[in-house]
């Protein structure tokens, strides 16, 4: 997404970090809207020219007038990370935005999401969580439903690599947002979560192993965030990473603020305090969301609160 460019609604607008086309619009909720849903799924939709076809356009959205506030001091949960791959060498901290080549579990657990949105195909990114099911990927809420529709023929692609899906498409039997995405898609609450079947006999754990979460775990965090940028100057065929000292958004939400240059295709990526360089393992905390239009190079990621954890519960029970 390029948050050079003027916003089209206000000037506090804010781009969402979605592959794919749309309009901008004040979305038109009814109050009994769902939080979850089961996406169609046509099978072999997602060829590996499809995939590197879902080509990320400038997505610009208002945060919802309505925004919840967010209980920063709630007593914090934390979920275990299943284990993982070996060891590997350090990188760099800081880092504004380059490919993660440091190896590890995170390279396994994170991958591309791809879905349908109406005739469009679009991209986002997503991560394998610790869940009671084994199968279960956390997103931002605009990967799963925007704009009032849900997306359908969602995969999840761990290790994307290109094109090839060296772990398989995992393909989402229900998807689930916070109910305050779902009611008002309200941007402090941009958090979204899929349940994926089994493949080959396995679930997405067993595969590939999940990364573990934390809920309520307070602000000011050293961070690390991942992500597949599709939009210039990335392509979408590497996982890329940026890392440094989180902050608070004081402008329009009560998000993580992190120093990065990711661009389309990033939302949904995992952010991570106490990652270990040399595994790859870490607890996550958010996930890539949006970026002002007027404050380049400048990350936000919705905080893991109540409201998260209540839509984490759905999904792992699911």
């Amino acid at each position: 997404m390029n948050r050079h460019r003027t916003a089209l609604s206000v000037l506090l607008s804010a781009g969402v970090l979605v592959a794919g086309v749309l309009t901008a619009a004040t979305p038109s909720i009814a109050a009994d809207t769902p939080t979850s849903f089961r996406p169609q799924q046509t099978q072999g939709f997602w060829t590996a020219e499809r995939m590197r076809g879902a080509t990320p356009l400038d997505v610009t959205a208002v945060p919802g007038a309505a925004r919840t506030a967010v209980a920063d001091s709630a007593a914090p949960t934390a979920i275990a990370p299943t284990a993982a791959s070996s060891a590997v060498s350090p990188t760099a901290f800081p880092q504004a935005g380059g490919a993660w080549t440091g190896g590890g579990a995170v390279v396994k657990t994170s991958g591309r999401v791809f879905f349908t949105m109406g005739s469009r195909t679009a991209s986002c990114s997503g991560n394998s969580i610790t869940s009671a099911n084994g199968s279960t990927v956390m997103t931002a809420g605009h990967c799963v439903k925007y704009q009032g529709a849900w997306h359908t023929n969602w995969v999840f692609v761990p290790a994307y690599n290109n094109g090839s899906a060296p772990y398989g498409q995992w393909s989402a039997t229900k998807t689930f947002a916070t109910d305050q995405w779902a009611a008002s898609e309200d941007m402090n609450m941009d958090v979204g979560l899929a349940v994926v079947a089994p493949l080959n006999g396995q679930t997405l754990s067993q595969a590939v192993g999940a990364q573990g979460v934390l809920f309520n775990g307070g602000y000011n965090k050293k961070m690390y965030s991942f992500g597949f940028p599709a939009a210039a100057p990335y392509d979408g065929t590497k996982l890329v990473y940026c890392s440094g000292n989180s902050g608070k958004d004081f402008l329009l939400t009560k998000d993580h603020s992190l120093g990065c240059n990711m661009t389309g295709g990033s939302s949904g990526g995992p952010w991570f305090q106490d990652f270990n360089e040399a595994t790859g393992l870490g607890t996550q905390v958010s996930v890539n969301s949006f970026g002002y239009t007027f404050l380049p190079n400048r990350m936000y990621g919705p905080y893991l609160g109540n409201e998260a954890k209540a839509a984490y519960d759905k999904a792992q029970a699911s």
